[in-house]
């Protein structure tokens, strides 16, 4: 198993590399669901005024 992650001497590259885009991906998703929400009560505003301005 150590050999494993060893991998050849190369382990704490390889493995330093897999926690680093791991930890980018997981970034890019909170930030992608935060702008999700943003954008979701953007538009409930928006809605809400052209319901507003209508009557």
């Amino acid at each position: 198993m150590a050999e494993f992650f060893n991998m050849g001497g190369y382990g704490p590259y390889i493995w330093s590399s897999f926690l680093i885009a791991a930890v980018v991906m997981s970034g890019l998703a909170l930030q992608s669901w935060f702008d999700l929400r943003k954008q979701k009560r953007l538009v409930a505003e928006l809605e809400a005024r052209a319901t507003k301005s209508q009557t």
